[in-house]
């Protein structure tokens, strides 16, 4: 018997705007405080890095926070639009029918109404950062390989994922599987109509889980030794993150209609393995670099 099972039924609107009858919802709260958490960290991993980098030894310090700062605007922007765009995509490819994507072509613009896939915005904020390096040369006359923002932007990123499965959460939908555990979270207004039984907080695993790997990799991106390899950090996001996911599935209920009942794995599982192999491709394969932190360690430059 269990006697411990939580219902969870909150709103998901905060509130609605005059006039405009339009309502903010949790879910848009929580994604907008993952990208705001994100874009700060980011700005400050960037300028630790410009700090040590031997690139700009001879720069004033407030300079290299100046550049730092602009440079990350900038980026946020890119980041922005193909997360957004690369979910919205992804959601339709993956977890939808494509004829009705044909049938009302508008339909991808309505994010508001829910379907965004994270393997979308993983592979669309891959081609942002390749096409910001180049923006990167002509806008700031700056050559930055490509790995090391790679290795930059992956702790921010596992740091908006907690945020954004905790809006997940709220918004009632990426269930889980039913189960009699002590902790099964009975969801009374499920996004996808489903019954009212006790079911894995799948959303919570993931947000605990992507917290940790926030913290992990935080931690390696301020090592100049682990860095010294570029990639090794997404590396590690990517395999820790994918890895995660794959095995998560199988408590989830599967939200592709794509796949057959009962198929061996879940849509989900299918585009993480990818990611996991590229992942291991980055940790492993990547170079050792020339010298590129300065000996005085950041404390001695402030």
């Amino acid at each position: 018997m269990n006697f411990a099972t939580f219902f969870w039924n909150p709103s998901r609107e905060i509130f609605t705007i005059p006039f405009l009858n339009f309502s903010v919802l949790y879910y848009s709260l929580f994604f907008a405080l993952g990208f705001l958490g994100g874009y700060f960290l980011f700005a400050t991993l960037l300028k630790r890095y410009f700090l040590r980098s031997s690139l700009f030894a001879n720069e004033e310090i407030s300079s290299i926070k100046k550049r730092a700062s602009a440079i990350t605007e900038k980026l946020f922007i890119f980041v922005i639009i193909a997360t957004i765009a690369g979910a919205r995509i992804g959601h339709l490819l993956f977890y939808e029918k494509f004829s009705s994507f044909i049938a009302n072509p508008l339909i991808i613009f309505k994010v508001w109404e829910g379907g965004l896939a994270s393997h979308g915005a993983a592979l669309f904020i891959f081609i942002a950062l390749f096409l910001f390096c180049p923006y990167l040369k002509r806008r700031f006359a700056l050559e930055l390989d490509v790995r090391t923002l790679f290795d930059l932007v992956a702790p921010p990123t596992a740091f908006a994922a907690v945020w954004i499965r905790l809006g997940n959460f709220f918004n009632q939908e990426i269930l889980g599987k039913p189960t009699s555990l002590p902790w099964a979270i009975i969801f009374g207004n499920p996004m996808d109509g489903s019954g009212l039984v006790p079911r894995h907080p799948a959303q919570l695993y993931e947000a605990v889980a992507y917290f940790f790997i926030f913290i992990f990799l935080f931690y390696l991106s301020g090592k100049p030794r682990f860095l010294l390899k570029k990639g090794r950090v997404m590396g590690l996001f990517l395999i820790l993150v994918f890895l995660f996911r794959f095995f998560i599935e199988f408590l989830k209920e599967e939200q592709s209609i794509l796949l057959p009942q009962g198929a061996f794995l879940t849509m989900g599982q299918c585009l993480s393995i990818p990611f996991i192999f590229l992942g291991f491709f980055l940790f492993f394969f990547c170079t050792k670099e020339k010298r590129l932190f300065c000996t005085p360690p950041e404390e001695e430059r402030r």
